[in-house]
């Protein structure tokens, strides 16, 4: 028996986990609530080596290879131009789901509450964003977890270190590949506690949405889910299939960081596991840490898509009718506004609240929206980790840079 359990793989304990956490939230929701702690300790564990491992990826994977201008503004404007097609198709199905389906019809909004919690509306123009990008202080932006702000001030210092001679860049690069090591390892550990974090967080959720929720409302959950499907079909698989990525083998790497972003709704819990597994699969380890972290704010495939299908909810349910017109400049607004979306949970309700604001729409909607987030957000946010996964083996492709499975796992092995 003993034997059996030990055989038994983090995924498998994973599953067994959520099982474990669904059937607490169900039978004792009560006693579910008062889980939240361990959910939240796995959470601060994996969120607080988000920076240090970004940190040691990216000046090892630029300064550690020669990297100049040229190259790494090459893949930036590759990447940029992979992100926005994605999400422009992402938005696209998103609209056409909601106009399909129609999730709103039917739906009463509840009158203005001013006691209701409802997201702050926050438009992002893109002149914010330019600004938001650029960190006051490093310090600053690593105690918040500002990845992007990280991202720039990383590749800048990064960039400045090629330019550095003798044993001083030699010092640096030490320290940086010393930290990238350790916070490998670091990741090693915390995942033998996700089994009970993962748990904890999934008996937190269904306790707080429950069954009678999800009929409520189980027809806007049904159209997300069936449009991330066909986003997944049409677009994320062609374009592994176009860039010759080995399908099964990448699944199987991505698999666990995938289940970790669908139990947590948070993307950076499973940004440091993410990071590793594609580094394993053959990514070299400057593009993944440039890439990845980058496409949390540009390349956010599942949260665009909910947006779409949010916004024709709620003004379905005002039975306020969009022209075509309007849903193309809606379109727009969402994809300059998502840019830049936290990568933490339901913080797509920010943006989706700045659009039915410029929009007239009623923020009630939002209100409604909230009994089923949760469960909407495990799937985006999965599309969102998984898509980002898949940007990251691309590039490689296009850079002539991805390494066999096999080699590059054998790279990362401890000595």
């Amino acid at each position: 028996m003993l034997q059996s359990l030990r055989r038994l793989s983090l995924t498998h304990w994973i599953f067994i986990g959520m099982a474990a956490g669904i059937l607490v939230g169900w039978l004792a929701p009560g006693f579910a609530v008062g889980l939240k702690p361990l959910s939240t300790v796995f959470l601060r564990m994996i969120k607080s080596i988000v920076v240090p491992i970004i940190f040691g990826t990216l000046v090892v994977g630029i300064a550690g290879h020669g990297d100049d201008l040229k190259r790494i503004g090459r893949l930036a404007v590759k990447s940029i131009a992979y992100f926005w097609l994605m999400t422009s198709f992402a938005l696209a199905i998103g609209l056409i789901a909601g106009n399909l389906s129609q999730p709103g019809v039917g739906v009463v909004l509840p009158p203005p509450d001013p006691n209701t919690p409802l997201p702050m509306a926050a438009p992002t123009t893109f002149g914010g964003f330019l600004e938001h990008v650029v960190p006051k202080s490093f310090f600053e932006a690593a105690s918040n977890n500002e990845v992007l702000q990280v991202v720039f001030w990383t590749t800048l210092f990064g960039i400045a270190l090629t330019q550095v001679k003798g044993r001083p860049k030699e010092t640096i690069l030490a320290f940086s590949e010393g930290i990238m090591e350790v916070m490998f390892r670091f990741v090693n550990i915390i995942m033998k506690y996700a089994p009970i974090g993962i748990g904890a967080a999934m008996a937190v959720t269904v306790s707080h949405s429950g069954i009678g929720v999800v009929l409520n409302l189980g027809k806007l959950v049904l159209t997300l889910y069936a449009a991330l499907v066909v986003f997944a079909l049409l677009a994320l698989l062609p374009m592994a299939l176009l860039a010759r990525i080995p399908i099964r083998k990448f699944l199987r790497h991505v698999k666990d960081p995938a289940v970790i972003a669908f139990t947590t709704t948070s993307s950076d819990a499973a940004l440091p596991l993410a990071i590793q597994r594609m580094i394993e699969f053959g990514v070299p380890r400057r593009i993944v840490a440039f890439v990845m972290p980058t496409g949390y704010s540009f390349n956010l495939d599942g949260s665009t898509l909910y947006l779409g299908v949010a916004s024709l909810f709620v003004a379905q349910a005002a039975g306020i009718e969009l022209s075509i017109g309007k849903q193309l400049f809606l379109m727009l607004t969402l994809l300059i506004t998502s840019k830049g979306i936290a990568a933490v949970p339901r913080a797509s309700l920010v943006v989706l609240s700045g659009a039915l604001t410029a929009f007239g729409l009623p923020l009630e909607g939002v209100a409604v929206i909230l009994g089923v987030d949760e469960l909407m957000d495990m799937a985006r946010t999965m599309v969102n980790l998984v898509g980002n996964c898949l940007a990251t083996a691309v590039m490689a492709r296009w850079e002539g840079e991805l390494a066999p499975v096999g080699a590059a796992e054998a790279a990362v092995e401890p000595a």
